[in-house]
């Protein structure tokens, strides 16, 4: 298997390897372009079909925007991202239809050894410097709204017509349409016909 081939199978890799260093290169420019631009420069349709080649229609992200690949992020239609959105996609996300971000949420699938010893940067024979790491899926259902500064961990599955709270650190599983907050983030309670704000819809 290749280091590609071993980050997206959720297995130990080196992101050090070539592929992964270029595509992480290329990724990181793209974004550096997409947040110079004005939030509504048509220029920036065509840098996010670069970088984040797998997003459904009428997705926006604000900006700015930091992918570690931007390739391995899967999305229905009608995301949208407020400031500061971050995902660290080593391995598969996937974001279903009618999603929204509030500012400053971070997607972090990576994971590292616990202990240091598997953990820490080492040296190959020719000097340069690697370490070892992994990263774990998120999915992420239809009808979510993340809010603001929420930290989604690696290997964590969001069900669809969920919410969580503002602030909130998601480090395991989260059913179907509940309200969820907290760190680390729990159920608080479902979500039902008693919380709607427009009457008739």
């Amino acid at each position: 298997m290749t280091e590609k081939e071993k980050m997206l199978a959720q297995q130990i890799y080196d992101p050090s390897d070539k592929e992964l260093s270029e595509r992480s290169e290329k990724a990181y420019s793209l974004c550096q372009k997409y947040n110079a631009l004005p939030k509504n420069s048509p220029e920036r349709a065509n840098i996010l079909k670069e970088l984040c080649p797998h997003l459904g229609k009428g997705s926006f992200f604000a900006g700015p925007v930091f992918f570690d690949y931007g390739e391995n992020i899967h999305t229905g239609d009608f995301v949208y991202a407020n400031y500061n959105f971050v995902v660290m996609d080593c391995a598969k996300v996937t974001i279903g239809n009618q999603v929204f971000f509030g500012p400053n949420v971070t997607i972090a699938p990576p994971v590292h050894p616990l202990r240091y010893q598997e953990r820490n940067m080492r040296v190959r024979e020719d000097g340069t410097i690697f370490d070892y790491e992994a990263a774990k899926e998120i999915h992420i259902g239809d009808n979510v709204w993340i809010a603001s500064s929420v930290v989604i961990c690696g290997g964590v599955h969001i069900g669809s017509g969920s919410v969580i709270g503002a602030g909130s650190v998601v480090t395991h599983d989260i059913p179907e349409n509940v309200l969820a907050a907290g760190n680390p983030c729990r159920v608080i309670r479902p979500i039902t016909e008693k919380d709607s704000v427009l009457q008739g819809e």
